[in-house]
């Protein structure tokens, strides 16, 4: 494992050797649910993606894929560069906006726009590509970690669900030895599928990133071959997402007749299979959130544990296996107690607080959220309104003040500067799930300057990231507000 600064020398070595370009910035970008470390650099000549990842045989895979894909026509990043060692590549900047984005704004506003179910129908469009065009002579000798989706792997992720989820929830009982023997039951009819497809692995909204109002794929270095059902369903049931019955149906319909273009989806018995494929991708993901969250304690694992509950809770009556499951109904059945121990972690979001403060009466104002602190922007080095008789009785608030501070071009840069490091920061608190950030204005009154920014960035973040809570302190004014959006 290479030091940041050795990978960083990697990455710009091979930009500049490579590439023939010179970097000017190179930024982390906010870490993922994996070990992969992502940098975006900024050349001379354009964006693009650097990614370091010591496991080599994973970055082989991806490597061969994307080259693969590519030349098959499908919407996939390009590989730019690769160096010597194989632990670090360039390729092309999709962008920062995925489809969740959209999903995100259509759950805030309870309604799923055309544009966002346009979007969708063309994922799936390209998910037929994959599962077809993708795997015609595709060599999945370098597939990692296995080369096709398998009895084993069935069985995998069943027990990934016992160890991660239910072992270590109390509240669940039940006897292993006739759970596991269910599990049998069930990997035995999931392999019977038809499974000589490409399988993405890791289909959901997250990896398909929107640019130019089209779509494009990532993080499908888990590919190999198998069966069609899995995909669609990680797709449609990604927990988090929220998607109706209604627009699930729809899709999947959608869905069946682009893959009847290419093959008779009822001569390979799709939906016989189905709702099994719904039911191992509901559990493989609450046995990842369970490791990934109970065990690891990482913040965003946890508060998706009671959306795929819920979800399991509404499939659990209709499974319709040719064969008892008993044991892991009695599971299912108990699932509903463990609700009201997650439940609360759903409304959790990001706190920013954002004060206005005067260095004069008071100083810099104390964090009470155990964090130790965030940011505190001086504002004492720009015009002071303040000395002026007509503002002395004003602040930041009033127009008047504004209005004579935004004609410096020190004060648009300061604000912008500002806001720029406090956006990086809370784009990287909301992928790592803190629940707090503080940031101060001071000025040596607390009344002009430092009101006037607080207020500014305050209504910046609130528009910027309405998932968020904005909390606004006026210290010397005694004023409290707060932006959130229910």
């Amino acid at each position: 494992m290479k030091t940041k600064q050795e990978i960083i020398d990697s990455i710009i070595n091979l930009i500049n050797n490579d590439l023939d370009e010179n970097v000017v910035d190179i930024k982390m970008l906010p870490a993922s649910g994996s070990s992969r470390i992502y940098y975006r650099v900024l050349t001379d000549r354009h964006s693009c993606i650097a990614t370091y990842n010591s496991n080599v045989e994973e970055n082989n895979a991806f490597l061969m894929f994307s080259r693969y894909f590519a030349n098959a026509g499908l919407s996939v990043p390009e590989i730019l560069a690769v160096n010597e060692e194989k632990d670090c590549y360039i390729q092309s900047d999709l962008g920062d906006v995925s489809l969740y984005h959209y999903v995100q704004n259509c759950i805030k506003n309870k309604s799923f726009d055309e544009k966002t179910i346009a979007l969708y129908k063309e994922s799936i469009t390209n998910l037929v590509d994959f599962q077809i065009k993708g795997n015609k002579n595709l060599d999945y000798s370098v597939a990692y970690p296995t080369r096709s989706f398998d009895r084993n792997s069935v069985i995998d992720d069943l027990n990934y669900f016992k160890y991660y989820f239910l072992k270590v929830n109390d509240e669940i009982n039940f006897n292993e030895s006739r759970l596991n023997a269910d599990f049998q039951k069930i990997a035995d009819f999931i392999i019977e599928a038809p499974a000589d497809f490409f399988m993405y692995r890791d289909f959901q909204s997250r990896n398909i990133m929107i640019k130019d109002n089209h779509t494009y794929f990532i993080d499908y270095q888990g590919g190999r071959k198998g069966p069609l059902q899995y995909d669609v369903v990680s797709l449609l049931f990604q927990v988090k997402a929220c998607l109706s019955s209604d627009l699930r149906n729809e899709l999947l319909l959608y869905y069946k007749n682009e893959l009847g273009k290419y093959i008779d989806v009822e001569e390979i018995g799709f939906d016989r299979y189905y709702k099994a494929f719904v039911l191992l991708r509901l559990l493989q993901v609450l046995g990842a959130y369970g490791f990934r969250g109970l065990i690891q304690k990482k913040q965003h694992f946890i508060e998706s544990i009671p959306f795929a509950l819920k979800e399991l809770l509404l499939l659990k009556d209709n499974l319709d296996f040719p064969f008892e499951t008993n044991e892991l109904t009695s599971v299912l059945n108990q699932i509903e107690k463990l609700l009201p121990k997650y439940q609360h972690v759903e409304n959790e979001k990001l706190t920013v607080i954002v004060n206005s403060f005067s260095y004069k009466n008071g100083g810099i104002p104390e964090d009470r959220s155990g964090n130790g602190g965030g940011f505190v922007f001086d504002c004492r080095a720009l015009p002071n309104p303040g000395r002026y008789e007509e503002y002395k009785k004003l602040t930041g608030q009033d127009a008047e003040v504004q209005d004579y501070l935004n004609q410096y071009d020190e004060v648009h840069h300061f604000l912008k500067s500002t806001q720029e490091i406090v956006f990086q920061s809370v784009d990287n608190y909301i992928e790592r799930n803190f629940k707090n950030l503080f940031v101060n204005f001071g000025c040596t009154g607390g009344q002009h300057r430092s009101v006037f920014f607080a207020e500014s960035t305050a209504k910046a973040l609130h528009q910027k990231y309405p998932q968020i809570k904005v909390v606004l302190n006026h210290l010397v004014q005694n004023k409290y507000y707060v932006y959130e959006n229910e």
